[in-house]
């Protein structure tokens, strides 16, 4: 692992993401290397040259000039780097930025795969409104290992718990889903009594990760193959629309709202969660308009 020290003009950045005005990343490059990690794209903008999971730039930068001004704005920390990968026991610039910011009034949006994070609960405790996610896309800690260097999926769920016994927002994120790999039925029972959101995610295959991917399957699922090589090769999207509606029949079963590109709502604390698809919907009915023709 190859880790430098490195000084940033500043930490915050404008975000064009749906979820947040801002975003903020204390790491470039992130230890648990994904095998499935988008994020790997980052590569062409750093000027690094080893594999990603293998680099870590530990982010200093000066203090933020009025915190204040972040009252009410939503700040994403994390969405190109695990805020709370490993290196952040050691070198604490996820804890130094929640300190610059408490008592700003910001609307802290965190994500993460890990339960280092449970170190800073009683901090992130102090922000209106916080909320917490966890990917966790398997309950099987062998198939977690094979994608992941992540902590195990029952610490990340215990730390999910905490949070949520504490008061803290807690987002289930289930993503990317492996299409017959990830029961997303199994993971919605276990999390729906600890967490406040469920967000669905659809594997999407893209970039220098997809043979990987691609391979693994072919080694480890070779049943699956036709499948993967029907969605990811020729670009058919009706298991997408298959899962969809099962999903919704299973939300109902459930009692559990369910909805499409839309985590806009609020609701008390102690109601069920919901489930938000972002299966790229629109994208999938257009497809289906066709077919109809």
């Amino acid at each position: 692992m190859t880790v430098k020290e490195i000084q940033v003009n500043g930490i915050i950045t404008k975000s064009n993401l749906p979820a947040c005005e801002y975003s903020v990343n204390p790491y470039v490059g992130c230890e648990h290397a994904c095998k499935y990690c988008y994020a790997c794209f980052m590569k062409r903008f750093t000027g690094h040259g080893e594999n990603w999971g293998e680099f870590i730039d530990v982010k200093y930068w000066q203090p933020i000039k009025n915190p204040k001004k972040y009252g009410g704005r939503e700040l994403f920390i994390g969405s190109v780097t695990d805020p709370y990968q490993p290196a952040e026991e050691k070198y604490k610039r996820t804890r130094a930025l929640l300190e610059e910011l408490q008592g700003s009034g910001a609307l802290l949006s965190v994500a993460t795969k890990s339960d280092l994070i449970l170190r800073d609960l009683d901090l992130i405790k102090t922000f209106p409104n916080a909320r917490v996610s966890w990917s966790v896309n398997t309950l099987d800690e062998r198939f977690k290992n094979d994608m992941d260097k992540g902590v195990s999926v029952e610490r990340r769920l215990a730390a999910m718990k905490a949070f949520h016994d504490a008061g803290v927002r807690t987002t289930c994120f289930i993503s990317p889903i492996f299409p017959e790999i990830t029961d997303v039925k199994a993971i919605v029972k276990r999390v729906k009594s600890y967490c406040n959101l469920i967000w669905l995610e659809n594997l999407n295959l893209r970039g220098a990760f997809k043979p990987a991917v691609m391979q693994y399957i072919k080694n480890g699922y070779a049943e699956l193959l036709p499948l993967y090589n029907d969605i990811y090769v020729k670009g058919s999207e009706s298991y997408w629309q298959a899962l969809d509606a099962e999903l919704q029949a299973f939300a109902a079963e459930q009692g559990l709202e369910y909805r499409i590109n839309d985590d806009t709502f609020t609701r008390p604390f102690d109601e069920p969660p919901v489930m938000v698809n972002y299966f790229y919907h629109s994208k999938i009915k257009k497809s289906a308009r066709k077919e109809k023709r």
